[in-house]
């Protein structure tokens, strides 16, 4: 005689997940504790004069049926140099045994940090270097100390592998973030600072993203073993690039926070993954402090602890990983007559800024704060001064036509349970993620900026415009050397995620 259970779907797939999961994970946390001193990404090469606490970094091991990932994931900001991240990546994959690139460094983007090589390079910066040419990372104390404690806590993870289900919310957070590009009546654009803040309204945001997404996953009695946090935001609450400290600021306070909610007396470690934050801030910028920093990283913890109410089971089990290679569309260099005038244009502003002239607000789209030193704005300024001479040359020498047409990079895509996870080197624009998450056959995706290396800001086809200067949609000013962006854009990196993720949903 045939005996039928009839089970309810929802319920049918929870059981089959507790009963026979066939995805694992283990999670541990480490602390990086600098003293003051270290070297900074400050352009006038100010060194840490205060740590506030810990920078903390969390190493997550996966496994499923399509072999093992590991997230490093850290409230930091500099490990994404040219020359540094490799190595961070390389020293997880040797103490795990894996593949190298089943390794993820993401990053919090954390602007209160501290260089972990005294001779840091960033990825924009090594455009035009062969893999060869990158200078040998220079490890501070600083930096010798997080290898060392990254290889020792990526050792311990394989004996703690346990199997889990995937556990996701949806949680909303608004009060701590702001769009910061801004349109004048001309159609120019530029950066919202907290003073330009100020003339726009009471406590200003505008269009950003509010989306505060957790996902928890459970070992088989039901205990959280990790959890993941996203949220969309630039951290830098309490950052001073003159007065440089070091705090995790208000992403390592929200994960520090949802840890204590899970287990008050046995530690969890909690990894926040950032999003497609380039042209979205924290409030704050050169006027707040660590308290500011703190009273936000409770806010966005409360926001996440609330979303707990609604966790929903995945429905699908095991994990996915990709690396597809994406080539984003550039365009052709400025005239030479535009170039000729840019040149002369920050040559006088870098004159009168050295010389201290508090009159140096603007230039080439750029616009400063009076936060921010004259000299501090004119080395702003030295930096992008020589794109234009290297394209003005590029002229001179009838080579302007051949210049690359495409910057091709790596896209890491992840699927854990019901949640995509899509790794970029960049500074996305919130326009990117947000076709990510719309488009997503799954229940839930998170568009993730900062990861492995950052090419600088990447702007979605709709922020595309020649006619955009500001500090982020002309981020190519800063590189060596390559062009602006073309239409598409940045949307190409989200035609090919949700491809993959369409393919990793069947």
């Amino acid at each position: 005689m045939k005996v039928f259970i009839v089970i309810p779907c929802l319920l049918l797939a929870s059981w089959l997940h507790a009963a026979d999961p066939v995805l694992k994970a283990a999670a541990l946390e480490f602390d990086l504790v600098p003293g003051t001193g270290g070297p900074t990404s400050s352009k006038v090469g100010a060194l840490v004069q205060k740590v506030e606490g810990p920078l903390k970094t969390t190493v997550t091991l996966l496994e499923g049926n399509s072999g093992r990932v590991c997230i490093i994931a850290s409230h930091m900001n500099s490990p994404k140099g040219a020359n540094i991240s490799p190595l961070i990546r390389r020293t997880a994959a040797e103490a795990l045994d894996m593949p190298f690139e089943r390794v993820l460094l993401m990053l919090s983007h954390n602007h209160t940090d501290l260089n972990l090589v005294s001779n840091h390079i960033e990825a924009y910066s090594a455009i035009s270097m062969k893999p060869e040419e990158l200078p040998e990372p220079k490890l501070v104390p600083a930096g010798e100390d997080f290898l060392k404690q990254l290889t020792a806590t990526a050792k311990q993870l394989p004996a703690r592998l346990q199997p889990v289900t995937v556990w996701w919310a949806m949680g909303s957070e608004g009060r701590i973030s702001y769009n910061r590009k801004g349109y004048r009546a001309d159609g120019s654009t530029y950066l919202i600072r907290e003073e330009d803040r100020d003339l726009l309204g009471t406590d200003f945001n505008g269009d950003m993203d509010r989306e505060a997404p957790i996902v928890v996953l459970k070992n088989t009695k039901g205990e959280v073993v990790t959890a993941i946090t996203h949220f969309t935001a630039h951290p830098c609450s309490c950052f001073h690039p003159e007065k440089p400290i070091i705090f995790g600021d208000w992403p390592q306070v929200a994960c520090e926070h949802l840890a204590q909610h899970f287990s008050p007396t046995k530690p969890i470690a909690v990894s926040f993954l950032q999003g497609c934050a380039g042209d979205v801030n924290s409030k704050g910028m050169f006027r707040g402090d660590a308290d500011l920093s703190r009273k936000y990283g409770r806010m966005l913890a409360d926001s996440y602890i609330a979303a707990l109410a609604d966790l929903k089971p995945s429905k699908r089990d095991g994990l996915d990983f990709a690396i597809e290679q994406v080539r984003i569309p550039l365009a052709p260099l400025p005239p030479a007559d535009v170039l000729k005038a840019e040149i002369a244009e920050m040559e006088d502003f870098i004159k009168r800024a050295t010389a201290g002239d508090e009159n140096t607000l603007r230039c080439l789209g750029h616009n400063f704060p009076r936060e921010l030193t004259p000299a501090y704005r004119g080395k702003l300024i030295e930096m992008i001064l020589p794109w234009s001479q290297w394209a003005l040359e590029m002229h001179q020498q009838g080579k302007a036509g051949s210049v690359a047409k495409t910057l091709d990079v790596d896209i890491q895509v992840l699927r854990i349970g019901d949640v995509g996870i899509v790794g970029m080197p960049f500074e996305p624009f919130q326009g990117i993620g947000r076709q990510i998450r719309a488009g997503s056959p799954l229940p839930l995706s998170l568009p993730c900026g900062y990861t492995n290396l950052s090419y600088g800001y990447l702007t979605d086809g709709a922020n595309t415009n020649p006619d955009h200067g500001e500090y982020m949609s002309a981020h190519y000013r800063y590189s060596k050397f390559r062009a602006p962006y073309a239409k598409p854009a940045g949307d190409v990196i989200a035609t090919q995620a949700l491809e993959t993720l369409r393919r990793f949903a069947k």
